[in-house]
């Protein structure tokens, strides 16, 4: 069950967690965690991209990402956190606007229910889920044990050739499935939240709201193209048969 500290527990807590478990404040994290994640969204889009360029820029890509050692643990740890702490902060939002049914956003006159707002904890939650299933399959390598033990060179380096990888487990069609399931439902969820951020904000109005839910149905929607072009040329063209060795 999700909670909050209620006012007896929070009296005599200092102003930072009676500000982070206030109304406005709660609104606040959700939308600060929110921009953080969709710009690592992007940033991730953009180095995943970079298969469509070759085994060896991809594998330098990846090599210096894991030079950063533990730096670059403390980053994942810190986005897994993000991403806890936007989830947990939602869920809380939920259950007041439950309980008390007040006005959504700081600013008044929300954007309408559509059927993305109405999927948004769900898609939150099964997102969350994808993310899991994301990181055992390319980061901590469980889905696949073969995966731990491809190597190639790169400058007189022995690396992990992250480019074989990607190649063989998208070569697997049910795996394939549960990125583009996966990337759906988060495009749903994107779809709404980033206009939304806007409206929780209060930096939005009816005469620019629309273009607000545009643009954000629009960069949603990219993100999933550019994602899903990944797996499905890897599946369907043959992207890097002939090259992951």
């Amino acid at each position: 069950m999700i909670t909050s500290p209620s006012s007896s527990a929070r009296s005599g807590t200092n102003p930072i967690l009676l500000w982070m478990f206030s109304s406005i404040g709660k609104k606040t994290i959700v939308a600060a965690t929110g921009i953080l994640l969709v710009f690592f969204v992007l940033g991730h889009l953009l180095g995943n991209m970079t298969v469509f360029l070759g085994p060896d820029v991809l594998n330098a890509y990846a090599q210096k990402l894991h030079d950063l050692g533990p730096a670059l643990w403390v980053i994942r740890i810190g986005l897994l956190g993000i991403l806890v702490g936007h989830i947990y902060f939602t869920m809380l939002l939920w259950k007041e606007n439950q309980r008390s049914n007040p006005k959504k956003y700081i600013a008044a006159d929300p954007i309408k229910t559509t059927v993305f707002a109405r999927t948004m904890r769900l898609s939150g939650l099964v997102v969350l889920s994808f993310v899991i299933f994301h990181l055992a399959h390319f980061t901590v390598r469980v889905v696949d044990p073969s995966y731990q033990v491809m190597r190639t060179q790169l400058n007189g380096q022995e690396v992990h050739n992250v480019y074989a990888m990607m190649v063989k487990g998208f070569s697997n069609g049910p795996v394939v499935a549960i990125y583009v399931v996966g990337l759906f439902l988060l495009t749903f969820h994107l779809s709404h939240g980033l206009a939304s951020l806007f409206q929780t904000l209060g930096i939005t109005n009816r005469r620019i709201r629309s273009n607000y839910e545009l643009a954000g149905r629009a960069i949603a929607w990219l993100l999933f193209v550019g994602y899903v072009s990944i797996p499905i040329s890897v599946l369907f063209f043959g992207l890097g048969k002939g090259l992951a060795q």
